[in-house]
């Protein structure tokens, strides 16, 4: 597996290239970041270690040897014991139980490290693969919503 790691100010060049390598993947089940988003990525980058800072969100990287971006764990939203989670796996270790893992791993820092005692998760409807993750992690759907325009399940993961 990987490594799970914070995200720190080393890790620009490589999440930059996991979201561009990966970017026609990852839009076929979530909405595109767009152009705007790779052109100021220097700007969104700094933001992302800022808020990181401030405790209001975490940003975890699974980086393989030579340093290489692989995946994407977040906890954002962070207020009152709780955070919403949000998670990509690179087209080319999809399927390898990655995801599972990794959302394990960072649903075990959320109660121990970040003091949360309940994560929240939204996952459209045709993206079965990441329901299952949040499922073998846990997670129980708690309603039905739209997810940029299209169906989706919202989840709840009591940590306590």
């Amino acid at each position: 597996m990987p490594d799970l790691q914070l995200l720190c100010l080393d890790h620009a060049p490589a999440l930059l290239a996991f979201e561009r390598e990966n970017r026609a993947y990852f839009a076929a089940v979530i909405p595109d970041r767009g152009d705007e988003f790779f052109a100021e990525f220097d700007t969104r980058f700094a933001q992302l270690l800022a808020s990181q800072a401030s405790g209001t969100d975490y940003f975890h990287l699974l980086v393989a040897e030579g340093g290489e971006v692989v995946g994407r764990v977040n906890l954002y939203e962070v207020a009152d014991g709780s955070a919403e989670l949000g998670y990509r796996i690179a087209q080319k270790v999809a399927g390898q139980g990655l995801a599972t893992a990794a959302v394990g791993k960072v649903r075990e820092l959320a109660a121990t490290k970040y003091g949360l005692s309940r994560l929240r998760a939204r996952v459209k409807l045709d993206n079965p693969a990441s329901r299952k993750v949040l499922e073998h992690n846990g997670f129980v759907a708690v309603g039905e919503l739209m997810l940029n325009g299209k169906p989706a399940r919202s989840y709840i993961c009591e940590l306590r």
